[in-house]
């Protein structure tokens, strides 16, 4: 399987093990991600004013690049697949702003690209069952809470991944791989997500509580798929670890490491180490996932 990949900013700085262990898990499974030539910011952000056509050029320009690498892209940010499948659907209803667009960008968009998460990507090309059957080390007995958030899911009628209320597409993915995985209350409430930047102290409060919901549950591990996410639930845990020499290795007893699903799967389908990608967290997983090894 072949298919354009887009990997964003923040995969490509502050969540490159999500990167490196997305990349190394697709080769993994026989699919070849090309990186999507040339890219540039999805925005960050969707806009929310349909009216300010300058906010939307950044994606369109990406999707007019994906409708020219063979129409259709998978992503691995939760943010990115947001941005891009939100504005996909808005030019799909409105030509006059997707006009204007290709006339100040002087390209040719027509509203051929498909926006794919990589989740979906093995839900419906590769199969749960198919991803079991490769697995060389099952994660049998690690308790792993799914953690969706927001972005990923809503609003339902344009992302369209899941059910926004009760989804299970990441559930299904860690019970592929032989996790026992901890259904809890939070797992789709949002973190506090770039109020991080304005508001910080709000941010941590909701990823506090997030984190000790799913300890309650017994969950060993969170994972997510959505780089600000990991990064608000991994960050309200830093005062619970003793940092040394920039080696976040010394847990206090009760925090919860917060991974991203490819990493698990990395060390389930019994990649390297190095493929792990197992770098920059406050609450390092390395101990955990080499014990349940």
């Amino acid at each position: 399987m072949q298919v354009a990949y887009f990997p964003g900013c923040t995969l490509s700085t502050k969540a490159i093990g999500y990167d490196r262990s997305g990349r190394a898990v697709a080769a993994a499974l026989d699919i070849s991600l090309t990186e999507l030539p040339g890219w540039q910011c999805c925005g960050a952000t969707f806009p929310l004013a349909a009216d300010n056509t300058m906010a939307f050029i950044a994606p369109a320009r990406l999707l007019n690049a994906v409708q020219q690498a063979g129409e259709t892209v998978t992503t691995l940010c939760a943010v990115c697949f947001h941005v891009l499948k939100r504005t996909q659907f808005f030019l799909a209803g409105h030509p006059e702003v997707q006009e204007r667009i290709n006339w100040f960008t002087e390209e040719t968009y027509q509203g051929r690209s498909q926006v794919t998460h990589f989740l979906e990507l093995l839900r419906d090309q590769v199969g749960w069952a198919a991803l079991a059957g490769q697995v060389k080390r099952p994660l049998r007995g690690l308790k792993v809470a799914p953690y969706y958030g927001c972005l990923l899911l809503r609003p339902e009628n344009e992302i369209g991944l899941d059910d926004p209320d009760q989804p299970t597409i990441l559930g299904d993915c860690l019970a592929a791989l032989g996790c026992e995985v901890v259904d809890f209350p939070y797992q789709v409430e949002c973190c506090g997500s770039y109020l991080a930047v304005s508001k910080p102290e709000l941010p941590e409060k909701l990823s506090q509580e997030i984190v000790a919901a799913a300890r309650r549950r017994g969950a060993q591990a969170i994972a997510t798929a959505c780089p600000l996410c990991q990064f608000n639930l991994d960050y309200a845990q830093r005062e619970r670890v003793s940092v040394s020499a920039n080696q976040r290795r010394n847990p206090g007893g009760d925090e919860l490491p917060i991974v991203y699903f490819t990493q698990l799967m990395a060390v389930a389908l019994g990649l390297e180490e190095a493929a792990w990608g197992l770098t920059g967290h406050y609450v390092d997983p390395a101990p955990l996932l080499r014990n349940v090894l």
